[in-house]
């Protein structure tokens, strides 16, 4: 299923200066990538938190499916190197294989908003769930 585009999310919506991106690569390809949000005034999923990051996208080639675990921890220790306390990650009640990713990351389910995509009709039958890990 493609991702819906959010009409409220699109280039120059963040301050992304202090984010970071990460890439995974094999060889001369291109394994997977990630991006880690903090410091961003704008950024709800933030809380107004300085100790808290959003693990904002992962993604991985089928094929290298591993390098998300390498992606991940290299994330997490970006972000305690900042002096981050928590990372939260999103995902639906759809993407079980993200649900069981996260799980087995040490990410611990923090909430669950049945209509947390209702103002977008081609995925708000899905439930967001906001996961947290330690740092």
């Amino acid at each position: 299923m493609p991702m819906a585009r959010l009409p409220w999310i699109g280039p120059g919506s963040f301050d992304v200066r202090a984010w970071g991106f990460f890439l995974a690569r094999w060889g001369d390809e291109t394994a997977g990538a990630a991006a880690v949000a903090v410091d961003s005034t704008g950024v709800f999923m933030l809380e107004a938190r300085s100790d808290l990051c959003v693990l904002w996208d992962i993604r991985v080639r089928p094929q290298y499916r591993g390098a998300g675990i390498l992606l991940f921890r290299y994330a997490v220790d970006w972000s305690r190197k900042r002096g981050l306390r928590q990372m939260k990650v999103e995902t639906q009640n759809v993407n079980v294989p993200a649900c069981r990713f996260y799980q087995r990351m040490g990410c611990e389910p923090g909430e669950i908003h049945r209509f947390g995509y209702a103002g977008v009709p081609e995925v708000a039958h899905e439930v967001m769930l906001n996961w947290y890990y330690r740092i």
